[in-house]
């Protein structure tokens, strides 16, 4: 069975879920895909986010960097203009990969518009979290402490800097800097009125957490433990930075970076126009939108597939979407949890056991698939594409035995059923979920490569989960005559654990 082509050079890799779907190991399955044809993959571009979206791609992990690394024969790995992007992440991202054989440097471009984020983000992400529990008396939000909210608040505040701002003179920068710094102290200490043992705390905090994630970096000699003190930004006083430092410090990492600067824009047209395929890789995913997403459990930036043009500062033209997800759903924070698995189920254990935050190390919550958040993302975003991950974590061991469960309406306590997620967040808070119910099987699909070969109740689950986004999507009325397709279907971690024959989605709705 040969895969139809794709609809257009421009290909969007984006999440229906709340991310953690496993797409970073999309962008060298399309790559594989076009090797050797008129239009080879030449462009990853990573388009929204910044570090704290984490992705994985053939065993490497990845937050700011484009999982293009993988894609050796990728040209250009992009960092487009909607990303935040702290210069001292790159750095620590691309040296330790640059001496494990990856090429990064001679195929990084960063667009001239893309935002710089710093350490006063990242103290204002703490202050805020700090904020939010010791004077709202809210419950914690979980923030990733990498500073993307705050980084992204300065670009619609006007008070951006930007990696064009590596490319003119010191002093020019310094002053910008100055000031982000003096407005970051001043909200700290008397707008999110952080205690002086809470300030020290998150030098300390932010330390250990960077120590701890590039343990692998300075085992290898990479860089020092001193690399990632951040005690040495502190300033004398209370409430102060040592500017001097932290100056000097972006300065250096910002200007180091002075050839990998340049217009994105005008390299994607260029390849474009020379018939080859650009992948945007997005962040987060569709409902973690700042906008159409569930505040305040939203990301910063826009997470859907008009990012891609915004981003890449080309026209909108047409372009083809990968929407992904997994076979169950994942969720971390404090989200509106309608489908979420109780912790007495013995699947949740088994699930929970593989669940962990790429960026930091979070458990993950697990829940049954949610065919109406999935749907309504096909029907308000579209997409052409699917791929679905983690369908082997399904398989029956231990104590699991039971049915799978797929949630294609909400109700609610007088019985009403809403077949799409509603726009209304208390609303939605006072709904269950309706279920279908579906055998699951015991067989080991993780070495299966053909539909056909595996179990039957894997193939019916595979074609009830397609069934339930596309009924949700279209409902009762005219559907399209081509509907998305289920082109991937992962049964394990390994790049090699991919189906790739999925009957048609008409043929798949025929099964059920």
């Amino acid at each position: 069975m040969s895969l139809p082509p794709f609809s257009s050079q421009l290909i969007a890799d984006v999440g229906i879920s709340l991310g953690d779907e496993g797409k970073g190991r999309l962008i060298p399955e399309v790559a594989n895909e076009l090797r050797g044809t008129r239009a080879p993959v030449s462009v990853v571009l990573k388009v929204n986010g910044g570090a704290n979206s984490g992705h994985t791609a053939g065993g490497i992990k990845l937050n700011l960097l484009p999982a293009g690394v993988v894609v050796r024969d990728a040209a250009h790995l992009c960092i487009g203009s909607g990303v935040v992007a702290d210069p001292r992440k790159i750095w620590w991202e691309t040296r330790p990969l640059e001496k494990k054989g990856h090429a990064i440097l001679s195929r990084l471009l960063i667009d001239e518009r893309t935002l710089v984020s710093d350490l006063t983000h990242r103290l204002l992400d703490l202050a805020w979290e700090d904020y939010r529990v010791n004077v709202l008396a809210e419950e914690a939000r979980g923030s990733t402490g990498r500073g993307i909210t705050p980084a992204y608040l300065d670009e619609v505040g006007q008070q951006q800097i930007t990696y064009a701002d590596f490319l003119g003179g010191p002093n020019f920068f310094a002053r910008k800097l100055a000031q982000r710094a003096d407005r970051a102290c001043r909200t700290i200490q008397h707008v999110c009125r952080v205690s002086e043992a809470a300030w020290n705390g998150f030098f300390d905090k932010l330390t250990a957490a960077e120590q701890r994630a590039n343990a692998e970096a300075i085992e290898l000699g990479v860089f020092t433990k001193d690399e990632f003190d951040f005690s040495r930004f502190r300033g004398p006083a209370p409430f102060t930075l040592n500017l001097e430092a932290l100056t000097s410090t972006y300065w250096q990492a910002g200007t180091a970076l002075a050839k990998n600067i340049g217009e994105v824009r005008e390299l994607i047209l260029r390849e474009v126009a020379a018939g080859h395929t650009i992948i945007g890789e997005f962040g987060q995913a569709y409902w973690l939108d700042k906008r159409h997403g569930f505040s305040p459990n939203v990301t910063a930036s826009h997470t859907y597939t008009p990012e891609f043009f915004e981003s890449a500062g080309i026209p909108v033209q047409r372009i083809h979407t990968f929407g992904v997800a997994k076979a169950y759903d994942t969720k971390v924070g404090t989200h509106t949890f309608l489908t979420q698995m109780d912790d007495a189920h013995p699947l949740t254990a088994r699930l929970k056991q593989i669940e962990f935050g790429t960026s930091t190390g979070r458990q993950r919550m697990v829940g049954w698939y949610d065919a109406v958040e999935k749907g309504d993302a096909l029907r308000y975003g579209g997409f052409q594409d699917v791929m679905i991950n983690k369908l082997d974590a399904l398989t029956h061991g231990g104590e699991w035995k039971g049915d799978l469960l797929i949630c294609t309406a909400y109700e609610d306590a007088a019985g009403k059923r809403y077949p799409h997620v509603p726009r209304n967040e208390a609303v939605r808070r006072t709904l269950r979920p309706v279920y279908t119910k579906h055998p699951g099987w015991t067989e080991d699909v993780s070495q299966v490569r053909k539909f056909a070969d595996l179990p039957r109740n894997a193939q019916l689950y595979v074609a009830a989960m397609v069934r339930s986004l596309v009924d949700v999507a279209y409902g009762p009325g005219p559907r399209p005559a081509t509907l998305p397709n289920l082109r991937y279907l992962g049964v394990g971690p390994e790049p090699s654990q991919i189906i790739k024959d999925v009957p048609a989605t008409a043929e798949l709705i025929r099964l059920t």
